[in-house]
């Protein structure tokens, strides 16, 4: 059976399928009219692909010699089978990481260091902080990526960004959309069920994250999309409303959180970025990756974000409750503020991404006149775009997902930092600078 080609409906198969649509160049954009297509040439996702790895490998025409890349427990869920199905045709070389990989420079550079010079794709077998290490080492090698999944745990698989660390701060760089992606639902649902937990958080911060990209597209004019959230209503809805389905192994459910992820990972690429699906939540998660203590419980970046767009939709609720128009101040906080508290180095590059945001009082005001005729029409587009806290804990709560940063043993004074000083870690508007800007009249 072909690449991409199911025959379920609902799969990348059925030619009215958004994947489907996405890998044909056929999407039609809800705004434009426009086909939009992807540089994915491959999606498949089917209860077992056990047997199948070699065929949809080939199918792709990558060459002939691949280096399987997977850290020590990806490997014992799925890499071992990969690596012994692609022996049988192609040249392959293992590389095998250690547990836990960090996604920073310094890894990238030891995994491109360790790759056969005759390497002409990589096929990665993991989840988030493999599958992103690998699209950088493809990238800096120049030749393509597939991905075989372990976990639903997140939604960077079919997106062209990949979170690395750089000089101490975590941020999304511009990598490439691996070519093939496959998911097998048996490996996924036997993946620890915080793994599983952990792709709801990452799927249920989608009004949070649409909610921010709003805002600044109707306050600051910046570009923003529908597309991506159009492509995955359905599947979304469909999991949100299962989500103790979800957790109880019923693989249909698991399909619709596999098909959110990809489609999310889609909407990121023909976005250009992670706008759709990385704002203020992802900033919290980020920020406490960054200045997190070294005693500090180790969380999965689902998890996190989960937590954090909670704390994000609370917040939305309360600036969207608001009948009168906000006032906004000029941004109070200046440079020596950001060094201050983020130390030199990483204080520098905080700066660079905060400056161009900061309101002076000319700004302030021209932006206060836009919210005054049109606060009403402004809000009642957001609001139409978000679930609710209230909604969105219940969706986590039937999960048994984590709710609150002590259940991920973060210390109320670092969260309290972090919806502070997060929005100072990247130059991408969000309720979080909406509302350190406010005046303090009409803050939340």
């Amino acid at each position: 059976m072909p690449a991409g080609d199911l025959g379920d409906p609902g799969d990348p198969g059925d030619p009215g399928d958004p994947i489907g649509q996405l890998l044909a160049g056929r999407y039609p954009d809800p705004e434009t009219g426009e086909l939009l297509g992807t540089a994915a040439r491959a999606v498949v996702i089917d209860d077992s692909l056990d047997g199948r790895e070699a065929e949809l490998v080939a199918a792709l025409d990558l060459g002939h010699h691949l280096a399987v890349v997977a850290d020590v427990d990806t490997y014992a869920a799925l890499g071992h089978r990969v690596e012994r199905a692609l022996a049988s045709r192609f040249a392959v070389q293992r590389v095998v990481l250690d547990r836990a990989p960090h996604a920073d420079t310094a890894t990238i550079t030891r995994l491109g260091a360790s790759l056969d010079a005759r390497t002409e794709a990589i096929v990665a077998v993991g989840s988030g902080t493999l599958n992103d290490l690998c699209k950088m080492a493809a990238l800096a090698r120049g030749c393509p990526q597939v991905v075989f999944a372990t976990a639903p745990s997140m939604n960077g698989y079919t997106s062209l960004s990949a979170s690395i660390t750089e000089a101490g701060v975590k941020r999304s760089v511009r990598a490439a959309t691996p070519v093939g992606v496959f998911f097998d639902l048996g490996v996924m649902a036997a993946a620890p069920i915080r793994l599983i937990r952990a792709g709801l958080g990452d799927s249920v911060c989608r009004p949070t994250a649409q909610a921010d990209w709003l805002l600044a597209h109707l306050l600051l004019d910046r570009p923003y999309r529908e597309a991506p959230f159009a492509m995955l209503a359905g599947d979304e809805a469909a999991l949100l409303s299962q989500a103790r389905a979800l957790v109880a192994g019923d693989l249909a459910v698991l399909r619709h959180l596999v098909r959110t992820l990809v489609l999310s990972g889609f909407g990121m690429t023909i976005s250009g970025g992670s706008y759709p699906a990385s704002q203020g939540e992802h900033l919290l998660s980020h920020y406490i990756d960054m200045m997190r203590p070294r005693d500090l419980p180790d969380a999965l970046h689902g998890e996190q974000t989960g937590v954090c767009a909670l704390a994000m939709a609370r917040l939305q609720d309360r600036i969207l409750a608001q009948d009168a128009p906000p006032v906004l101040r000029a941004t109070a906080v200046d440079h020596d503020d950001v060094v201050r508290h983020f130390g030199p180095e990483r204080g520098e590059v905080c700066w660079r991404e905060l400056a161009p945001k900061r309101l002076d009082q000319r700004r302030a005001e021209a932006l206060n006149a836009r919210l005054a005729a049109g606060w009403d029409a402004m809000r009642a587009r957001i609001q139409a775009a978000t679930l609710g806290s209230a909604r969105m804990t219940a969706v986590l709560a039937a999960a048994g997902a984590p709710l609150t940063p002590a259940e991920l043993g973060w210390p109320e004074p670092l969260f309290d930092d972090a919806l502070v000083h997060a929005r100072e870690i990247r130059d991408r508007y969000t309720f979080l600078d909406f509302a350190a800007d406010l005046a303090p009249a009409t803050q939340p």
